[in-house]
């Protein structure tokens, strides 16, 4: 897999119309959690909230992972609020999984319920794939999600993911998607 590595402490600023793709603040945390315990937002990552522990654990992690791999989640906020309203971004997890994931960028995205149905993962998806283009350069990426997540799904099929496999992940049905790189069926990003 391709990285790319900025300094330790660098984690890039994307900024759209409406967002702001950023590092993530201590003051983010009591926003994350609060995210994480709504069951409109926890309802097709896991069988029920995370702890406190399993979130700030969560948090390190994608902090972590831009310092270890030169890429990772965004914390998303809301420029006209300054808010933050979810994450975003790229992982390699290391998932123990069949079909393997190991040695694609994987794609991810979360935001709170009052962000839902505005358009900013479209938004926010199409910053993080014209970073990641210029960053990884031509790179298969991959996607996993609940199969029920319908929304998601649709925002995946915008940038050319298409499934497939359909495993399973925790004991839990999953969706895997993927984005070749020069696919004839994958549009421009943002189309």
């Amino acid at each position: 897999m391709p990285t790319y590595s900025p300094p330790f402490h660098q984690v890039p600023i994307l900024e759209t119309e409406r967002l702001r793709l950023r590092s993530y603040q201590s003051a983010d945390f009591p926003a994350y959690l609060a995210m994480m315990d709504d069951p409109a937002v926890y309802r097709y990552l896991t069988p029920g909230p995370p702890s406190e522990e399993e979130s700030y654990t969560r948090i390190l992690r994608m902090v972590g992972h831009w310092a270890l791999r030169g890429f990772g989640f965004w914390a998303v906020e809301e420029k006209a609020s300054g808010q933050f309203i979810g994450v975003l971004g790229f992982i390699e997890v290391m998932r123990q999984i069949e079909p393997s994931l190991k040695g694609y960028p994987e794609i991810g995205w979360v935001l709170a319920a009052p962000a839902h149905g505005k358009g900013y993962a479209t938004e926010g998806v199409t910053a993080a794939l014209a970073w990641a283009d210029a960053h990884f350069g031509p790179t298969r990426m991959v996607c996993l999600m609940d199969p029920e997540n319908v929304a998601s799904r649709r925002v995946a099929e915008k940038f050319g993911f298409r499934e497939f496999a359909r495993t399973t992940y925790h004991g839990e049905p999953a969706l895997l998607l993927e984005r070749l790189p020069g696919g004839d069926d994958a549009p421009p990003v943002g189309k």
